[in-house]
């Protein structure tokens, strides 16, 4: 993201309008490293749309490539760092307690090293905990995409 893109004041009036503008600037940039607030709005982004989508297991099969590129503990500690910085405790407790462990055992499933019973018991656990937040993270997200939002778009009048 090189040059931060153009809106008018007047088509951000509200929290929606600023969740869409972000959440577009944010999918067009995807992993950028050299923005690190781009950077941290995406990682929690994908996890919360990918969680929203199809619970850990789409959030994992979707984000494999970038998670084995970087490693798992990273990755973790930066979705981690990213939902604690928002206010996402009871997020980054349920990512803390079955992330690394999903994580391996979707590979071990991958390899066909597992019986996938095992992958989908701890996979059911975490999603629990996960929905029984309700939807917490998108009130949490929407707060944060409107104090970011101007690090990530120029506003024009």
């Amino acid at each position: 993201m090189d040059k931060k893109p153009k809106l008018k004041r007047s088509d951000l009036l509200n929290k929606d309008d600023i969740w869409n503008a972000v959440s577009d600037v944010l999918l067009e940039s995807a992993y950028q490293l050299e923005n690190k607030v781009a950077y941290e709005a995406f990682t929690v982004l994908q996890y919360y749309s990918e969680m929203e989508s199809g619970g850990h297991e789409s959030f994992l099969r979707w984000n494999s490539d970038h998670v084995e590129g970087v490693g798992i503990t990273r990755y973790l500690e930066e979705l981690i760092g990213v939902l604690d910085k928002i206010d996402a405790h009871e997020y980054v407790l349920i990512e803390r307690k079955y992330g690394k462990e999903m994580s391996d055992l979707y590979v071990a499933l991958e390899n066909d090293e597992i019986d996938e019973k095992e992958f989908y018991s701890v996979i059911e656990k975490a999603d629990n905990e996960y929905y029984h937040l309700n939807e917490k993270l998108r009130e949490l997200l929407e707060t944060y995409f409107v104090k970011i939002h101007t690090d990530l778009i120029e506003i024009i009048e």
